[in-house]
């Protein structure tokens, strides 16, 4: 019972952060939300269920990968143990439940993304922290004199080299000059997220390794960089 008690009302570090996060990036989206064409209390609810679609989809994800195990023991399913998730499943559930209540409210998708931009900026600053709290994306080893001491091994600090540069996309967004053409702030955001992630995977230990060597985080990132440039051409060449 203490155990569980401990679970519930001390948690760990890095989830603090994340919750700091959340309501600092919240707290500037709202501020600049209208400036969109979003509703303060639009923006509110699709966060709402958004973060509420990540955190039971990315159970369900979780569960049906490993159903069973599951089904040995049922009630590991409301378990409290936040290693029992998949963030790509939740992200998906994520997708569905934003475009759900977009639709719905009759949200236009572009302007929503922009909207919600300053919230995914801080997000990820709070993000790359929680890593460092939590010992996990850590670096390769080094013997560079900024590297950290983390698992037996000094190595590449690539939690710092992610809030680093998620802090300076976040200054690079709040100087740029607004565009009023929907959509090329949040691909603004995308572009540079996806190409320091280039950067920062190949100093990461902990890196899965696809089509013989390459990692794939990087792969993503090349991925979605691609689909990002061809929405930047797409959203220039709308007529203001």
């Amino acid at each position: 019972m203490l155990t569980l008690f401990r679970a519930l009302f001390s948690p760990p570090r890095h989830m603090i952060l994340l919750v700091i996060a959340t309501w600092i990036g919240l707290s500037l989206a709202e501020k600049r939300a209208e400036r969109h064409g979003v509703g303060r209390d639009d923006l509110n609810n699709i966060i709402f269920y958004s973060l509420t679609a990540f955190v039971i989809g990315g159970r369900i994800s979780f569960v049906l990968q490993n159903l069973s195990a599951f089904m040995k023991s049922p009630v590991g399913i409301v378990s409290i143990n936040p290693d029992l998730f998949d963030p790509l499943g939740g992200i998906g559930f994520v997708f569905i439940a934003a475009l759900i209540f977009g639709q719905a409210r009759g949200l236009s998708f572009w302007h929503t993304l922009d909207a919600l931009t300053p919230f995914f900026a801080v997000l990820a600053i709070g993000l790359g922290l929680s890593h460092l709290a939590a010992g996990t994306s850590f670096g390769k080893e080094t013997g560079l004199p900024w590297g950290i001491n983390l698992w037996n091994a000094t190595r590449h600090p690539t939690q710092l080299y992610e809030t680093l540069a998620s802090l300076l996309t976040f200054i690079l967004l709040r100087l740029k000059k607004h565009d009023p053409r929907p959509g090329i702030l949040f691909l603004t955001f995308a572009a540079f997220t996806s190409g320091l992630q280039l950067f920062i995977q190949a100093f990461r230990a902990d890196s899965i390794l696809i089509f013989n060597g390459y990692r794939q985080g990087q792969v993503i990132a090349w991925i979605a960089l691609v689909l990002i440039f061809i929405l930047f051409e797409y959203r220039l060449k709308e007529k203001i």
